[in-house]
């Protein structure tokens, strides 16, 4: 008699389980940044490596790091990734929407005055928008969106629900920063170098604003997750990488070489960057109503 094996459906995850994963993503990303932050410019002196280089190495342990321990306890589908057409179709949609929310806003600032822009030097700046995307994409973009707007987020709407997923993924995002300090100060010390600036936020920022920040900046992120049905996580990635060139150019043009600078007349001119995030925000959502009728089970 041939015996029958009948496949029952996988259980839904306890609360403590969906929880425990949700702070596992963003401790894989904290371990992988304070490594890399840490364990980078070690191994850039003894290659001998400088610059773009140097930068890249550190850059590449964070991501070679993160990125496949996720796909390791997750499908890529499952994360929010997809085909190569429409992980394209997703990463240019969040390049888009975020670069015209981004003008929008602070073309409006400079037309009130808030912001004086020099005269761009366009070989310098070409040169940054390039180096900029190849570190940015490795060092924060890729792996945050793929252990946070990915494994956690996922983990969470899979148990709780959108809301309260929106809040944890949120929670957890403004705990990576600080944390990451942490193993970046442990790397660094074992390794024979400086453990530099302990803190949950960079050196020299306001921890409150700092916080307040990212607290929009997640929230932002995680509409452009939901905004769309096919590789939804490559959306936020374009997202994300196409604010940290924004407000790289924007508050810090002259540090980072990026061949244009901008005078901020007014100490009010810092809250354009929040106020375009929150654009960025609202035009996902509003994507999102567009293209849910045809995905009824995304969010």
């Amino acid at each position: 008699m041939t015996e029958l094996h009948v496949r029952h459906p996988a259980s839904a995850p306890t609360a403590a389980g969906a929880m425990g994963r949700a702070l596992a993503g963003g401790l894989i990303m904290a371990v992988a940044l304070g490594v890399g932050n840490g364990l980078g410019p070690v191994l850039a002196d003894i290659t001998g490596a400088g610059g773009l280089a140097a930068r890249l190495i550190a850059a590449a342990i964070v991501t070679v790091m993160a990125v496949p321990f996720v796909l390791r306890l997750s499908h890529p589908r499952t994360v929010g990734f997809g085909s190569p057409g429409a992980s394209l179709r997703a990463f240019l949609t969040g390049v888009g929407v975020t670069a015209a929310g981004a003008v929008l806003v602070l073309g409006a600032g400079t037309a009130m005055g808030l912001l004086v822009w020099q005269q761009p030097d366009l070989g310098t700046l070409f040169g940054f928008l390039v180096t900029n995307a190849a570190v940015a994409f490795l060092l924060e973009a890729l792996p945050e969106e793929t252990t946070l707007r990915g494994y956690t987020w996922t983990s969470l709407r899979g148990r709780f629900g959108p809301a309260p997923a929106v809040l944890g993924t949120t929670a957890v995002f403004m705990l990576v920063p600080g944390a990451s300090t942490l193993v970046t100060a442990g790397t660094a010390r074992l390794a024979g170098d400086d453990p530099g600036h302990i803190g949950i936020a960079p050196e020299g920022q306001h921890p409150v604003d700092y916080l307040i920040l990212l607290a929009i900046f997640s929230l932002t992120l995680i509409a452009a997750r939901a905004a769309l049905g096919h590789a939804p996580l490559w959306a936020a990635i374009g997202t994300h990488l196409t604010v940290l060139t924004v407000n790289r150019i924007m508050l810090q043009g002259a540090d980072r070489d990026t061949g244009v600078t901008v005078e901020q007349t007014s100490g009010d001119a810092v809250l354009l960057v929040p106020l375009y995030l929150v654009v960025v925000a609202i035009a996902f959502l509003a994507c999102r109503r567009v293209t849910r009728r045809h995905t009824p089970g995304e969010m």
